[in-house]
């Protein structure tokens, strides 16, 4: 009697959460509808448990689910920054952020936080790159105030073919140049959420430092100056979160303080 196996009449457990599955949250807002933004909830049978990449979970959505799920990719291999998101509360890159459906089960995807968002995971990055365009992000060979500020070691000059440096110069741009403007650091900072019009955030002032102690730029001074203008260097408060979240393992956090003490040496 007690024994007796219960028939599912009146109750349905097919909607409940089952340890069965594997479940995705993602958010979503489409411009062209009169809607509020939601969350879709897909559950995911996984029948051969392995490493996969976030990006691939995307795509098998996107494919096998629902078409109209937008976001931004392009070379899976974490060096072109396009797919950003913030990931379980992480703002990281979803061809790079792994997971196992053994250790978790449940995975929330929102596109990077206060940021403008266009649809579904895709955000407007127009702000962030005009911000990039104004530091000038090219060799300036040729200025008024030639004068470096800082003496790094001699460098080869007078080539009209190439603009070469020493090894020791080249040394010094390491933990600089593997930036990938993915924005994941400047999505993180909360200065950067409440004076985006004036911060530059995390991401543009390491490519700043990268061209000011770049030994083949000539515009060391003029490019001081630029950052002593409001307060475009100012507001960052050290809570370094740019740090913690930089899927390239960089340090924008540091490189922010000798920004500041560079500054003060004009």
């Amino acid at each position: 009697m007690f024994l007796q196996k219960i028939e599912k009449i009146f109750i349905d457990d097919s909607n409940y959460i089952t340890s069965q599955f594997f479940y995705i949250r993602i958010y979503r807002w489409n411009p062209y509808l009169r809607l509020k933004p939601w969350f879709n909830i897909f559950p995911l049978k996984f029948n051969d448990i392995k490493q996969l990449m976030v990006l691939d979970l995307l795509f098998f959505i996107k494919n096998n689910y629902d078409s109209s799920l937008t976001f931004r990719r392009s070379c899976r291999e974490g060096i072109c920054g396009s797919c950003s998101m913030n990931i379980n509360g992480v703002n990281s890159l979803a061809c790079l952020k792994n997971f196992s459906s053994t250790s978790i089960q449940f995975l929330t995807i929102y596109p990077l936080p206060h940021m403008l968002i266009l649809k579904d995971l895709v955000c407007d990055l127009t702000n962030f790159y005009n911000q990039y365009r104004l530091i000038k992000p090219w060799l300036i060979r040729s200025s008024k105030n030639s004068k470096k500020l800082i003496s790094l070691t001699s460098r080869i000059a007078n080539n009209k073919n190439e603009t070469l440096q020493s090894k020791f110069d080249r040394f010094v741009l390491d933990g600089l140049y593997e930036c990938i403007l993915c924005a994941c650091c400047s999505a993180s900072c909360p200065s950067y959420w409440w004076n985006y019009d004036k911060y530059l955030g995390p991401a543009i002032l390491l490519q700043v430092y990268k061209w000011l102690i770049d030994s083949r730029d000539y515009s060391q001074i003029n490019r001081l100056n630029f950052l002593n203008n409001s307060n475009r260097i100012t507001n960052c408060h050290g809570i370094t979160n740019c740090t913690k979240v930089c899927p390239k393992n960089l340090n924008p956090a540091q490189i922010i303080n000798f920004l500041k003490y560079f500054s003060k040496m004009e």
